[in-house]
């Protein structure tokens, strides 16, 4: 105690310095504007530098997980080329259609809401990327939600957590079809509702995308069964889905644009005009 003492003695000059010098500069940033200015654009530097370490760090640390879900995507794709090889589709598919008809761009999701009623994720693409509304968004895992907005360098997803929310989707053994929503109590259940009462449905059963709209392809995958009951009608299915995707957590997805959605709803709006 007594050599801090001595410290604040010998050095009682600089130190009282130091505390004026301070004092200036603080006053000097509160009362001319351009000081203030230019503090605040340093210091907005100085916490983006840090925000980017931070996230850097995070993403080393999450290489591992990310690494997994590569390879379990690969898996998956290479499961999928080894069944259409068993059933000798090849011949029969116009391998050229199918490649052109969809084209898929990566994001990275930058801000993730799951606790409202009607969630939102906000990703790192936007139009300067040749991203536009109503594109489908998935990730290696299944299905996300639908792009709602977009700016020259980001754009917003309506999640499939969201009440607004109502997605083409079936029974992947039965192709039964129904409309994917979600009653708000659990971000990692949505509900499947429309199912006809003669679906043959069993706990475990995978939900797709069925395909019958211009945002997603068929086969998107979604999630499993957890269980079911009857409407009060007893004519339709209410089903409560585990979803594949874990929403709380999204670091990576995938956007998909449909290069034949303009003519598909061109076509549809001149028969609904007609009628």
């Amino acid at each position: 105690m007594q050599q801090i003492i001595f410290f604040f003695i010998r050095n009682k000059n600089f130190l009282l310095f130091a505390v004026l010098f301070i004092i200036a500069i603080a006053l000097t940033i509160q009362s001319h504007n351009y000081h203030n200015n230019k503090f605040i654009s340093s210091a907005n530097v100085v916490t983006g530098g840090i925000y980017t370490v931070r996230n850097n760090i995070t993403d080393y640390f999450t290489l591992a997980k990310e690494n997994e879900d590569l390879l379990q995507e690969n898996l998956m794709l290479r499961k999928k080329l080894s069944q259409y090889k068993e059933l000798n589709l090849a011949p029969t598919l116009d391998s050229g259609n199918i490649l052109n008809k969809f084209e898929y761009y990566s994001a990275r999701v930058i801000n993730n809401n799951y606790s409202k009623t009607k969630n939102q994720l906000t990703l790192d693409k936007g139009r300067s990327d040749s991203i536009k509304r109503d594109y489908g968004v998935i990730s290696s895992k299944g299905i996300v939600g639908i792009v709602s907005d977009v700016s020259n360098n980001y754009s917003t997803v309506q999640s499939i957590l969201n009440t607004k929310s109502r997605i083409n989707a079936k029974l992947k053994k039965s192709s039964h079809f129904g409309s994917l929503i979600w009653n708000t109590k659990n971000p990692n259940i949505a509900q499947l509702i429309d199912i006809p009462r003669i679906a043959d449905i069993e706990k475990g059963d995978t939900i797709i995308t069925g395909g019958r709209s211009t945002i997603f392809p068929e086969g998107v995958l979604i999630g499993t069964v957890k269980d079911f009951h009857l409407d009060n009608d007893d004519n339709y299915y209410y089903v409560n889905i585990d979803l594949f995707n874990d929403m709380t957590s999204l670091e990576h997805v995938f956007l998909i644009k449909n290069n034949d959605a303009i003519e598909i709803n061109e076509l549809e709006k001149g028969v609904e005009d007609a009628e």
